[in-house]
């Protein structure tokens, strides 16, 4: 009940095999090989959805750029259907008018619903295909409010691990 874990892009990848021997986890996909067949490196765009994850607590509903560098990044749920996630999506990919992408560029590796984060049942495990550590200061931003200084969005999620542990 005193750990939490955040796994990114292959980490991602690694924690979901290990979705047995996490409580709450067995919603999880694999991700397999983007639907492009390429590597994908560049900024999306993404939406945090309501769900339970101790790390985007109080993000819920901000659509924010994103780090993207993945060529395995397809969420690929067992019996294709993304459903039994439902609650507990931490991340879509969106488009340009803030819609669910389902179509490549704006979902960069084609999974259904753009899912490209999920939590556990009780949020203290969190994966996303996406990379946050990659553009957690403002400067690392195309485009910041002139009044942020040093921290860009994507510190909230950091800020909210350090508040997790007290």
């Amino acid at each position: 009940a005193d750990t939490f874990t955040l796994g990114v892009c292959n980490g991602c990848q690694m924690v979901a095999t290990l979705k047995d021997l996490i409580p709450g986890a067995a919603h999880w996909p694999r991700f397999v090989r983007n639907r492009s067949e390429q590597f994908e490196a560049r900024l999306s765009l993404v939406r945090v959805e309501d769900s339970p994850s101790v790390l985007l607590a109080g993000m819920a509903g901000s659509h924010m750029p994103i780090a993207v560098a993945h060529g395995e990044g397809r969420a690929e749920f067992t019996g294709g259907d993304p459903a039994a996630s439902e609650g507990l999506v931490a991340l879509r990919f969106i488009d340009n008018h803030l819609q669910v992408a389902e179509r490549y560029p704006a979902n960069p590796n084609g999974s259904p619903a753009g899912i490209t984060g999920l939590t556990s049942a009780d949020g203290r495990a969190t994966i996303m295909m996406p990379h946050p550590e990659r553009v957690f200061r403002a400067v690392q931003s195309s485009w910041a409010p002139r009044d942020w200084q040093g921290d860009g969005a994507w510190m909230r999620l950091f800020r909210n691990a350090r508040a997790w542990l007290g």
